[in-house]
């Protein structure tokens, strides 16, 4: 018996408070963030995210990671929030139409004796191991709050 994307969510219910690490990809993994502008609109999404307390962050060509601090609302809720609105500010800057992302995401919450920064690390330093950048400072779409 297969699993679907559905099945990964039963049982699973978000807590005000704790903190996901999240990933999120395109459909079919297309390259969309290659796009300077394209990566920006998803870039101000995040930063104005209210519903989310972002720790840190990375946008690759085609996925993103995020470690967030839940607040009030729901992760599903949140993030297809965001999904919807990062689909609409991506449409609109470049005029394409249809989905950003797939639906569903993979999420993981961290315990409490996680070390966050170490994570944080771990999330910032994809790009290099992608081999888009030798260091992490000459990747422009990341952020971190430790910074």
């Amino acid at each position: 018996m297969g699993f679907h994307g559905k099945d990964l969510r039963k049982g699973r219910h978000s807590i005000s408070g704790q903190i996901y690490l999240v990933t999120t990809v395109t459909p079919h993994r297309e390259r969309l963030f290659e796009d300077w502008a394209t990566a920006c609109q998803v870039c101000r999404q995040i930063h104005h995210a209210e519903e989310l307390r972002t720790l840190a962050w990375v946008l690759m060509p085609d996925h993103l990671h995020w470690l967030l601090q839940l607040q009030e609302e729901s992760l599903e809720r949140a993030m297809r929030r965001f999904k919807s609105r990062t689909a609409i500010a991506i449409n609109a800057a470049s005029r394409r139409t249809g989905k950003a992302w797939q639906s569903g995401y993979h999420d993981r919450a961290l315990r409490r004796e996680e070390d966050l920064k170490a994570v944080a690390r771990y999330i910032i330093a994809n790009p290099i191991r992608a081999g888009l950048v030798k260091r992490v400072a000459d990747y422009p779409f990341w952020n971190a709050i430790w910074l």
